[in-house]
């Protein structure tokens, strides 16, 4: 009788234990899933985070545009009806919408005005010697207008910059950095605007 109760005792023991070493792995194996799940969600979460402040992203008009960023393209009937703006780091050669800042180190070269669903656009540039402009590009420090064509710049005129140096003439408006200065005039030249001898000091 007694072995007969041991054996069942055991036997029911044994099937016990198993039960709950089976549930406990099955416990442990779920958690870990839960977990490693979170995990690679968490992970895809922040990489299409990054990827999308790497690539930029649509905002709403009067959204302001992150520093070193350009607006590349316009939908009329985004947000709403209220009108969106695609956002994007700034690079050099990059069609940017009317109205998008200039990063600085950066010109503008040329002018398409049925660009960016058609309010216009303005390509990009870094800044480098020997580059024509459009009319209101900024100057980047350390460069001067040596020359101007009125029809460039589909017709916005154009000015073309260049880096200082000694004895290089340059345009009315343009700048004349620290230690330099301009002496002789000549009435033909930037395109018949005149222009002046800059020298150094």
């Amino acid at each position: 009788m007694n072995s007969q109760l041991r054996q069942l005792w055991s036997r029911t023991t044994i099937g016990t234990v198993r039960s709950r070493i089976a549930a406990m792995l099955g416990a442990v194996a779920l958690s870990t899933f839960v977990i490693l799940a979170g995990t690679t969600a968490g992970t895809a979460s922040a990489a299409t985070t990054e990827s999308q402040t790497v690539t930029g992203g649509w905002s709403c008009s009067g959204a302001p545009v992150p520093a070193g960023y350009v607006i590349t393209m316009y939908d009329r009937y985004g947000c709403n009806g209220a009108g969106a703006w695609y956002q994007q780091p700034a690079v050099d050669g990059i069609w940017t919408c009317a109205g998008s800042p200039i990063v600085s180190g950066y010109v503008i070269t040329m002018h398409n005005r049925y660009g960016c669903s058609g309010i216009g656009s303005w390509y990009h540039r870094l800044a480098r010697d020997g580059l024509w402009t459009c009319a209101g590009s900024p100057i980047v420090s350390g460069y001067v207008l040596t020359n101007h064509d009125r029809y460039g710049c589909s017709g916005a005129g154009a000015w073309y910059q260049q880096l200082v140096r000694n004895g290089i003439w340059t345009c009315p408006y343009s700048p004349i950095p620290a230690g330099y200065r301009s002496t002789t005039y000549s009435a033909y030249g930037c395109g018949g605007l005149g222009a002046w001898y800059t020298v150094r000091i």
